[in-house]
């Protein structure tokens, strides 16, 4: 008895500590995020990633950023950024700073994007 009430504290304080994690993302109207989340698009566009993976990151000569984050984990994202895919044409931006310094930021647009929280490519700040 004893066993399964340690074990369900366990639980309980586990689960809290995920719950306290700040979210990812947020948005507001599908189109309206905060201001981390913004620094991942303007990220986006400074970049120029559309020229390759399109306007609205549903691919173009690059794969569709869409479908790929379903599956991408955050680390094969930062690597694959990081280093690029030379042999499938996707550049290394590992020595670009714009990208390098807001890539978690830039993760968690596209990812809005991807779980469908983001509902159109240009995004604009909450109020």
């Amino acid at each position: 008895m004893l066993r399964a009430t340690v074990c369900g504290l366990l639980i309980v304080m586990a689960g809290s500590a995920l719950a306290a994690d700040p979210p990812l993302y947020t948005v507001v109207d599908g189109y309206k995020v905060d201001p981390e989340t913004m620094k991942g698009f303007r990220t986006w566009r400074q970049a120029a990633c559309d020229r390759c993976h399109g306007a609205n990151q549903e691919g173009l000569v690059g794969p569709s950023l869409v479908n790929s984050l379903k599956t991408l984990t955050k680390e094969e994202f930062v690597k694959t950024v990081r280093d690029g895919r030379l042999d499938k044409g996707m550049q290394s931006f590992g020595n670009n700073p714009t990208v390098m310094d807001n890539i978690d930021h830039l993760y968690a647009y596209l990812k809005g994007r991807s779980d469908g929280a983001i509902t159109r490519a240009k995004v604009e700040p909450i109020p």
